[in-house]
């Protein structure tokens, strides 16, 4: 499943590193730890890449170990990050996902990172004139007063042969001492919209798509996510719903990334409200099937038919590692 020659497509939001234990046992007193990389917009910035489409991620971390480590690791993926600032100050973000038995809650440790310190410079390195889309989340505007500055900058300008997409992406321990109404006013400002029911549900009081619409009259284009039931797409006055695939799960982290990626490649691409739906869910699916925030692209010869396939032969489709 590719979506070559669309237009480019960048991303801004912070990626940090992620910390996970590498040992079993209580967590305190674990001494080796797996190092790895996280954030939703350079995760998305990274599917899009691996489905056809040019992307850039945009950020800023610090200039540290840490921050090579996510230049290399989303760099390595093909996306372009030479938008990135390396703050030579602040550092990199860092959380820590304290894995065990009784649950993985995920200590954040990026108050005072590069990425919050990020302001309405940034916007200067998105290179507008040369995108078709550029894309948000709501995490960054929990980050700083200058991020939530950027955010509102960015999405008040005239927009010239670009589109702006925001995915909520509620994370509540950002905005423990911010106003997350704000969301609202940032997402009704954007070109398409993203949403899970349930993080709407918990930030807008409602997870169903009708009253969601008429919470957001602004977006051209409103997905609102219902786990494993499926996605409906609200769009020019019309209401499209496509069931989510059967899937073995191995680990949801990244879904919802995976999904924005599938379904703004389609997007761009011109493609129905069928095929755009099935496009994220099928993106999803690859994130699924693994541990990893982006796992292993599905075969052609799997999402190809699928894309186009009767409703009956989508509905019982299945997919396993």
């Amino acid at each position: 499943m590719r979506f070559d020659h669309v237009g480019g497509v960048v991303c801004l939001g912070e990626t940090m590193v992620m910390m996970v234990p590498a040992e079993p046992g209580p967590v305190h007193l674990v001494r080796t730890w797996h190092r790895a990389v996280g954030g939703a917009e350079s995760n998305v910035a990274v599917h899009l890449t691996r489905l056809g489409v040019r992307s850039s991620w945009v950020s800023a971390v610090g200039d540290d170990s840490f921050g090579m480590a996510v230049l290399d690791t989303v760099g390595g993926f093909g996306v372009d990050v030479s938008g990135v600032r390396v703050d030579p100050v602040r550092p990199t973000g860092l959380y820590v996902k304290e894995a065990s038995p009784h649950g993985s809650p995920v200590r954040y440790y990026r108050r005072g990172s590069a990425a919050s310190g990020m302001g309405l410079e940034m916007i200067d390195r998105l290179g507008l004139g040369e995108v078709k889309l550029v894309h948000l989340s709501g995490i960054t505007p929990a980050l700083s007063d200058s991020c939530l500055a950027m955010m509102r900058e960015l999405l008040r300008r005239p927009r010239h042969g670009f589109r702006i997409s925001f995915d909520l992406n509620w994370r509540p321990a950002l905005w423990t001492d911010r106003d997350p109404r704000v969301l609202r006013e940032l997402a009704d400002m954007a070109d398409v919209v993203l949403a899970g029911s349930d993080e709407a549900e918990l930030v807008w009081g409602t997870g169903d798509p009708q009253r969601l619409r008429r919470l957001l009259p602004g977006p051209a284009s409103l997905v609102v996510k219902q786990g494993a039931d499926g996605a409906t797409l609200l769009e020019g006055g019309a209401s499209y719903f496509e069931p989510a695939l059967k899937v073995e799960v191995v680990e949801p982290v990244g879904a919802g990334d995976a999904f924005a990626a599938g379904f703004l490649a389609a997007t761009l691409a011109g493609e129905s409200p069928s095929v755009r739906l099935r496009a994220g869910h099928l993106q999803a699916a690859s994130a699924l099937l693994t541990a990893e925030d982006v796992g292993d692209p599905l075969p052609d010869d799997v999402t190809v038919p699928l894309l186009h396939a009767d409703p009956q032969t989508w509905a019982s489709a299945r997919l396993e590692e």
